[in-house]
């Protein structure tokens, strides 16, 4: 009935979505495994992609030939480029997308592609080998055969929601939860985890009165996030915000006692950074409001999202609160907030491909390991999808590293140091956050995915081409241009900027913090005319790399001194035991990691300095 695929994907949420797409480009036969063709590409939580440090990895996902980026431009209804008042690495994209259109979207390119072929069934186990992954076996009893699998379950092994003091089975609302798989890994030797995650009550959009909230305006023009061709965000949507105050934080606490969270039914951790309302006004009870982002799922629907208003409190207590914020004082509820409860595997357990360590060509991304949002399991799905095409056709992996994409800053993460709770990704985490910014994504990486020949690299090559031709051009013509004081003066004087009192190169007046090239562009009418054929994207690189030259400089430099570490390998089988000097910690820890590096070596938790030095010396380093 079936042929044997080169790559098996099992789920198709975010992270196996951008898996199947992956693989395909690389030539593979792919079969998608869902277990409801008509959620592919679901947002299950908030309508929306990007954000701080989350847009970076969309663009990332974007320069290696991954759909998220031209899906989300599709289907966007607002754009904002985040932290504009902040230095360029922090510049962050985010999109309010059309939740409906996002899904389809998203399904109409995945049947387009010819390699992809897709199968509707629960995926209850897998067919594994003298320890290789061979094929997965359906809830039916079916067995497909592959050369590798990738694991993307998302929420749904062993899924348990919570509303209250009611609890079932599912791994989204509505939907049933996945079962076997996660107790035939265990078998094998893995170890499993409980994480939780959550979201908050939909709502009735005709039941607001958006006169007492404030409107949060996307930006004009909006940027996007592809570099491709995608079309231009048009007739943007509104958002809006508002606060919780006082009266809704004593009603909220009215349900404590049939929290699951407070009374113990919840056993897994959840996310730090996105938490539940119960549990801001309980670790936070100093703060006497918190902000609320009302944000529309679509230009067809009036459903509404409630961002910041995650609950699992019974469905009676949600609505009460609600109704006591301003704006929400007659409000509709479609649908309460739940939290959910499901099976991880801690990442330790993965090579930095996202291979398993324990079975051969199976791959694990999303929130099996332990993540949490979109963004997140996209680009594991990304990375898990390109390995397991490059193993099944035997050839060598790809790992990003730290110092090329905020992608290799979380997969090291995951597999170096692991995570207890759902990780998320944020600038801070990216120690050569100045290098890993959103506007050089494909500048990185898009010469790496030509080099693995990924389908439509080559047109985005020539780009990338170009970019850095314009960007080269530009910094040469402010290098060689000089400007005299009665042309600038009266600009200078605008932005509060010293004048000056003799010809000056206009590399020199970028470089003062006030300045900007469009603001030169309006008063020197001959370099106006010299930037005119540049898109506005080439020119703000070009901005970016004059004013910011010496901190780029240093970071490069920071670079070259780690890459010593980054460069010395360490075998898969090196036995770490007989390594004199080595603690307990650091034996038991890099036995269980197999890192393959030196510098991978030195991030994992319990391994200190001291041992990296008993390690170097054991290679006569």
């Amino acid at each position: 009935m079936f042929p044997k695929y080169d790559v098996i994907v099992v789920g198709a949420g975010h992270a196996g979505c951008e898996a199947a797409v992956a693989a395909a480009n690389l030539g593979c036969k792919v079969l998608l495994a869902t277990m409801n063709m008509q959620t592919i590409g679901q947002m299950s939580c908030n309508p929306a992609m990007g954000g701080v440090a989350k847009g970076q990895i969309v663009r990332e996902v974007d320069a290696l030939c991954g759909y998220s980026g031209i899906v989300t431009d599709h289907t966007a209804i607002q754009f904002r480029m985040l932290n504009r008042s902040k230095g360029p690495a922090m510049w962050s994209p985010r999109a309010q997308n059309d939740r409906m259109a996002f899904a389809a979207k998203w399904r109409q390119m995945l049947e387009s592609n010819p390699n992809i072929d897709f199968w509707q069934e629960m995926v209850g186990g897998l067919i594994v080998k003298d320890g290789r992954v061979r094929g997965v076996r359906t809830s039916m009893g079916l067995e497909i055969e592959s050369e590798a699998v990738v694991l993307t379950n998302g929420t749904f092994l062993n899924g348990l929601i919570h509303i209250g003091e009611k609890q079932f089975g599912g791994g989204r609302a509505g939907e049933s939860a996945a079962r076997g798989i996660t107790e035939q890994l265990v078998s094998l030797g893995f170890e499993a985890g409980r994480m939780k995650t959550g979201t908050p009550p939909r709502i009735d959009g005709r039941s607001l009165d958006f006169s007492k909230m404030e409107m949060q305006p996307g930006d004009n023009p909006p940027g996007k996030f592809s570099y491709t061709d995608t079309p231009a965000l048009e007739n943007q949507l509104c958002c809006w915000s508002t606060y919780t105050n006082q009266q809704v934080h004593d009603m909220l606490r009215t349900g404590f006692d049939k929290s699951p969270m407070f009374n113990g039914r919840i056993q897994g951790l959840g996310p730090r950074y996105c938490p539940s309302i119960e549990d801001k006004i309980d670790r936070f009870s100093d703060k006497d409001r918190h902000q609320l982002f009302i944000e529309p799922e679509g230009r067809d629907t009036v459903e509404i999202y409630i961002n910041g208003f995650s609950s699992s409190l019974p469905e009676d207590v949600q609505f009460k609160a609600l109704k006591l914020i301003p704006g929400l004082e007659n409000v509709k509820m479609f649908r309460p907030g739940y939290a959910i409860e499901y099976d991880y595997f801690p990442p330790t357990q993965l090579q930095p491909t996202l291979e398993t360590h324990l079975v051969k060509n199976l791959f694990f991304a999303g929130q099996i390991n332990g993540t949490t949002g979109y963004e997140e399991a996209a680009c594991q799905g990304l990375m898990a999808g390109l390995n397991a095409a490059l193993a099944a056709k035997e050839q060598e992996q790809l790992v990003l590293k730290r110092s090329e994409a905020y992608i290799g800053v979380l997969i090291d993460d995951l597999v170096n140091k692991g995570t207890e709770e759902p990780y998320r990704m944020f600038t801070s985490r990216a120690e050569y956050r100045i290098l890993l910014r959103q506007d050089n994504a494909d500048l990185r990486l898009t010469p790496i995915a030509h080099r693995l020949g990924l389908a439509g690299a080559e047109e985005r090559m020539e780009r990338v081409r170009a970019k850095n031709r314009a960007a080269q051009e530009i910094d040469a013509f402010f290098r060689q241009a000089s400007v005299q004081p009665e042309e600038l003066n009266a600009y200078l004087q605008s932005v509060d900027s010293a004048t000056i009192n003799q010809k000056t190169k206009l590399h020199n007046i970028l470089l003062r913090p006030q300045v900007n090239i469009a603001g030169l562009a309006g008063a020197l009418p001959e370099l106006a005319g010299f930037l005119h054929p540049y898109e506005q994207e080439f020119v703000e690189l070009a901005e970016i790399n004059i004013k910011y030259d010496g901190y780029i400089k240093k970071e490069e430099e920071m670079v070259a001194r780690h890459a010593r570490l980054e460069d010395l390998q360490l075998q898969p089988d090196f036995d770490y035991a007989r390594v004199n000097g080595l603690s307990i910690e650091a034996r038991q820890k890099l036995a269980i990691a197999r890192p393959r590096t030196i510098g991978q070596a030195s991030r994992i938790s319990g391994v200190n300095p001291a041992d990296v030095s008993v390690l170097l010396v054991h290679l006569g380093r």
